[in-house]
């Protein structure tokens, strides 16, 4: 009996600690992924077209790479050997820094076309239109009831205070009436 209970308690621990992260990187049961950050791409190698060029010192830079700075310079700004034109010549200086400029010429600013947001606007304007019955259908469900019979505020004064005069009650004859339509089921909650 008492071994019993010492497996089962030895078991349990042992599902009980196979959950804790710690303890399933001790045993080597998690997965560890390579940091990204520390994997650094290489050039591929290369014969070089000279023979007689002397073998590469260890530790040195490799010519094809250069420095980091230069391989960051062509990452970002996307500098080749060959130059098409220079920033002077496609952006003028309007106060922007040289790379500013650069860069919106590395966007293509100068390709843009200056009439874009007129473009934009009515394309905007001709899809508004095709869509602005159906928006207000949905919007404005109900049609407009038609208006009632106008009632001439003078001849309505002279009536209640000939009927008030009278004795009569105002709600005689020649009263206009307000006939509204009956609301449907659903109508008050929308």
């Amino acid at each position: 009996m008492m071994r019993r209970l010492a497996l089962i308690t030895i078991i349990g621990a042992a599902v009980g600690l196979s959950g804790c992260e710690n303890v399933r990187q001790q045993f080597g049961l998690s997965k560890t992924a390579p940091d990204e950050f520390k994997v650094v791409s290489r050039a591929p190698l290369t014969v070089p077209p000279n023979f007689a060029l002397r073998p590469p010192e260890p530790g040195a830079t490799r010519p094809q790479e250069g420095t980091t700075r230069d391989q960051a310079r062509q990452t970002v700004f996307r500098i080749s050997d060959n130059k098409q034109q220079s920033v002077d010549a496609v952006i003028p200086d309007d106060g922007r820094s040289k790379g500013e400029r650069a860069l919106l010429m590395e966007a293509g600013v100068e390709k843009a076309d200056p009439k874009i947001r007129q473009l934009v606007n009515e394309e905007t304007n001709q899809i508004d239109e095709a869509s602005k019955s159906l928006i207000d259908e949905l919007v404005f469900w109900r049609k407009d009831e038609p208006p009632g019979e106008v009632i001439n505020a003078g001849e309505e004064s002279r009536r209640l205070r000939e009927a008030q005069a009278l004795g009569e009650p105002v709600t005689g004859k020649d009263a206009p009436i307000i006939e509204r339509r009956q609301k449907g089921l659903l109508e008050g909650i929308f």
